[in-house]
């Protein structure tokens, strides 16, 4: 029996012949495409550990384990050679008729009416089908357990590339699976598989079978390099420049020719994807200051010589948060991205208003740390539709902060970019976004070990890395255990050292292969530790950092109104003619309002406002206008404040005379008392205020009685025992019987809800490295019960974007536009009437879900038959009699100007 070249591999998007046919790419030349891709991957792409990784695994040489990833990425589709994929009603056709359709017809493709009624996919199909050809050439194969030997997990990882994987197929399926699965088809279907299986052994020239086993590193390096050359290979104006004729027969001659086709055609692929070239420099020589104490010269002249030594792995920063501290950071990722030849970096911070705000400070890292070219993305939830897109914005919102619009072009990859996709983006070779990137990685979502192998060839930084409450401490636990696992440089950043960040070090050394002792970093603060990822082995510093400079933190808690009291604390700064102020309000509607009364009260006060129900493109232009402004030698005249939300509480770059704020958790107070600069920084706390919903309020409570009417705190070394103080066991113990009772009823509750996140967390993240035993499905476990929701809620609030639209023309011929007044910012529509995702990117306004619960919005079917608009809300604003542009649903009515969206709850 000879190949069937009429068996189809893609035909979506490669257009019509000159007899109206739709054009087909088969089945053997796809596989081919994605086989030459992988060889250009593993060449181009993979670093030198990722390499040694997946040979060291297979017992192989690299040439053999190159030649090897090459032949199983070629198989990573063999499933379609399935009766429901070759005959699907969506496949191609000409005249309404299926171009496949005879295939049924013909002596040997006979099939039953289970074929059809069987949902196997093709990935299942190709993982079940896989494992007993593998077990045929003599691959390691058990009957008990056939998870843990070699036929079993490749086969696995090929039926992974769809983004999940497969339950384990036993011994007794594995042998007959069309027994189970009869979509799979017997006759000439189990034929064609072979023949396929064998012209692409052939053609790729593999002739060893491997006997190692698949670690989990090697799966991780080897799933993504097979899904990548996949995607790769799927390009349709690519593939149309590849297609074949009618006549063309699938000979073994033909096969030979085109090999060398989809070679020729593999370099050309990658490099549209902006991933190549990317390297770290070797780090320049400790500076002169290297000599003197403080946190950075510690590093700089500590961190090289460890990491020669013992390799890279892990650096642990405690200290206020800074501009010192960020820079340390980044100074520590390069050491470790020189050393462990990484291709790049990804900087992961707590909020996207977090990440927006240190791009700069990242991008100046790169132009000095990075050699060759490298594109940069923004990733967090506000940026995750079009993040090249979010990138090209912010480059230009911030091209009075330093970055130009000539020079963004250059690192920001065009709209129609390849990277330009939620699964591809975290492949860029720089990285800013919020750590829920990370974390993904270790939940069972789709794709997630696409993100392990993203990052496992590049510095992870991760800053402010316990802030995100229980649920992130977990996974944060796990990821660093997979990262210690992948040999992944990562640089932790922390205000203080306590039981959580000792957890992390934890973490990391037991997933690099060292003991479960205890690791301790330094309370001294600050501080900075050291754990090596070849063998787990702690290193703390032979010299603790000293502080810089050391200065005093005066917090003053006050009674009465909070906007008389805001009047009180702003009223010196406005006499003297000059000063600079922050205000943090609990919630948008607050600053808002708060912003109109000082501009009222204060005609002589500069009010600028941030928060974080402003569209992407106000936000980041504000935040760019602001850094300039409030910079050290900002260029601000004249008393000015700023007003504001927790969202800027992680922003760096800020400075500030004044800071005033409402009841909040320690943690988060003094990380806004940090943007309060000179040798006596000040806070303001505003007891009457409302604490934010998502604070916690034993937290908030216990910081209010730590204060009292205020404190003096010596930076930095009094920083860690003021944290250490308000989280105290006993601290409940030295107050009256009715405060310690509200106090201890609090806590119990503020108790019961981390252990319910934490144990929620463990249950849902997925098994560490050393826990899979070889089952490659657990990655992709389905949890009964487990909806989106929950998966959102692990990440912190559920978030809505929302886009509002002004109506413009007259009732019945309405335009609706993007901003109100701008004719040419309408709406655009694509193909089928469809709108462009991209063109919203800097429109979208992060919005809680619980405030917009019952809204359904103004989607049509064709908005929400958008995989990329499905948490999109759109909201068509109507102009109300005073003049504003409002939308009323069900429980709010929603505002929109200049000054953001302000959402008030209906009586």
């Amino acid at each position: 029996m000879s190949l069937e070249s009429r068996l189809w591999g893609k035909a979506a998007g490669l257009g019509k012949d000159a007899r109206g046919a739709d054009h087909r790419h088969p089945l053997i030349c796809h596989l081919l495409d994605t086989a030459a891709v992988a060889e250009v991957v593993w060449d181009e792409l993979l670093t030198v550990h990722q390499r040694s990784t997946v040979a060291e695994a297979l017992q192989v040489s690299d040439d053999q384990a190159r030649a090897l990833a090459a032949f199983w990425a070629g198989l990573h589709d063999i499933g379609k050679i399935s009766v429901p994929f070759q005959l699907h009603r969506n496949g191609p056709k000409h005249g309404g008729k299926l171009l496949t359709q005879p295939l049924s017809g013909e002596p040997g493709y006979a099939f039953g009416a289970g074929a059809v009624q069987d949902r196997q996919s093709h990935e299942a199909a190709a993982h079940w089908w896989l494992v007993g050809i593998f077990k045929e050439i003599g691959y390691p194969s058990s009957k008990r357990r056939p998870q843990s030997q070699l036929s079993h997990a490749v086969a696995q990882l090929l039926g992974g590339h769809g983004g999940r994987f497969h339950p384990v197929v036993y011994d007794k399926d594995s042998r007959c699976p069309a027994a189970r699965h009869p979509s799979m088809g017997v006759g000439s279907w189990e034929e064609q598989r072979r023949l396929h299986f064998d012209e692409v052994r052939r053609v790729v020239g593999v002739r060893s079978v491997p006997q190692g086993r698949m670690t989990p590193g090697a799966a991780v390096v080897l799933t993504g390099l097979v899904t990548l050359s996949d995607w790769l290979a799927s390009i349709e104006e690519e593939i149309r420049t590849r297609l074949r004729d009618e006549a063309w027969a699938g000979t073994p001659d033909d096969l030979d020719s085109y090999w060398q086709i989809a070679r020729s055609a593999a370099p050309r692929l990658l490099q549209r994807t902006d991933l190549l070239g990317t390297g770290f420099a070797r780090p320049p020589e400790p500076p002169e200051c290297a000599g003197k104490p403080g946190l950075g010269a510690s590093m700089a002249r500590q961190v090289p010589d460890l990491v020669a030594e013992h390799g890279p792995g892990m650096v642990v920063v405690t200290a206020p948060p800074s501009e010192e501290r960020t820079e340390a950071a980044l100074r520590a990722a390069a050491v470790l991205g020189h050393a462990a030849g990484a291709r790049g970096l990804f900087y992961a911070l707590p909020t996207g208003s977090a990440a927006d705000s240190h791009m700069t400070q990242v991008h100046a890292f790169a132009e000095q740390a990075l050699t060759g070219p490298w594109r940069s993305l923004l990733l967090h939830n506000s940026s995750r539709l079009k993040p090249a897109e979010a990138a090209e914005q912010w480059a230009h919102a911030n091209a009075a902060g330093g970055v130009s619009p000539e020079p963004g072009e250059e690192w920001a990859p065009t709209a129609n970019s390849w990277l330009n996709s939620h699964h591809r983006a975290l492949l860029a070779a720089l990285g800013t976004g919020t750590v829920d990137e990370l974390l993904q990685a270790v939940m069972p979502v789709k794709f997630n070990v696409m993100r392990l192998f993203a990052l496992s060839g590049k510095v992870v930084v991760v800053d402010e890395a316990h802030a995100r409450g229980a649920w992130g401490h977990e996974l944060m636990l796990r990821f660093l255990e997979w990262a210690a696992a992948l040999r992944i440089p990562v640089v932790l950043a922390a205000t203080s050292a306590d039981k959580s960040v000792d957890a992390m070090l934890a973490a990391y050394r037991h997933g690099a292969g060292g003991g479960r002792e205890p690791v301790m970093q330094p309370r001294r603060s600050p501080g900075w530790s050291f754990v090596d990822a070849q063998s787990g082995g702690g290193r703390l510093p032979q010299q603790p950092a000293d502080a810089a400079r050391a200065s005093t933190l005066s917090v003053e808690v006050v009674d009465g109104t909070p906007y008389g009291a805001i009047e009180a604390a702003l009223a010196p700064i406005v006499a003297a003619g000059n000063g600079r102020a922050a205000v943090y309000r609990a919630t948008p509607a607050e600053a808002i309002r708060t912003f109109h009364l000082l501009t009222k009260d204060f005609p002589a006060l500069s009010v600028t406002l941030i928060h974080e129900q402003m569209r992407n493109k106000d936000r980041w232009q504000r935040l760019a206008a602001c850094r300039g402004a409030f910079a050290p030698n900002g260029g601000v005249c004249g008393p000015s404040v700023l007003v504001t939300t927790s969202m800027l509480e992680h922003v760096r770059g800020l400075h500030f005379d004044l800071v005033l704020s409402g009841p909040a958790p320690l943690a988060a107070l003094l990380a806004r008392a940090a943007q309060s600069v000179g040798d006596r920084s000040r806070l303001v706390v505003l007891r009457a205020n409302s604490a934010s919903a998502l604070d916690d309020a034993a937290l908030v409570r216990r910081t209010d009685l730590l204060l009292g009417t205020g404190r003096t705190v010596a930076l930095p070394e009094e920083l860690p025992l003021v944290l250490d103080e308000v989280y105290a066991d006993e601290f409940a113990d030295r107050l009256e019987w009715p405060a310690a009772r509200e106090l201890q009823q609090l806590d119990n509750q503020r108790t019961v809800r981390e252990h319910k996140a934490s144990g929620t967390a463990r249950w849902l993240a997925v098994p560490g490295p050393g826990e899979l035993d070889g089952d490659l499905g657990l990655l992709s476990r389905d949890h009964t019960g487990m909806e989106p929701e929950l998966l959102s809620s692990v990440l912190g609030e559920d978030v809505v974007q929302v886009v509002c639209l002004y109506e413009h023309g007259r009732p019945g011929n309405w335009v609706y536009l993007l901003e109100d007044g701008v004719p040419e910012r309408r709406l655009e529509r694509g193909p089928r009437g469809r709108p462009v995702p991209g063109q919203l990117v800097p429109y979208l306004i992060p919005v809680p879900k619980r405030l917009v619960e019952g809204v359904e919005g103004d989607a049509n079917s064709a908005w929400r038959g958008m995989a990329a608009l499905k948490n999109v809300l759109r909201l068509n604003l109507k102009k109300s009699e005073d003049g504003r542009w409002v939308y009323t649903g069900p429980k709010h009515r929603f505002c929109m100007s200049e000054h953001g969206l302000m959402i008030n709850e209906l009586p």
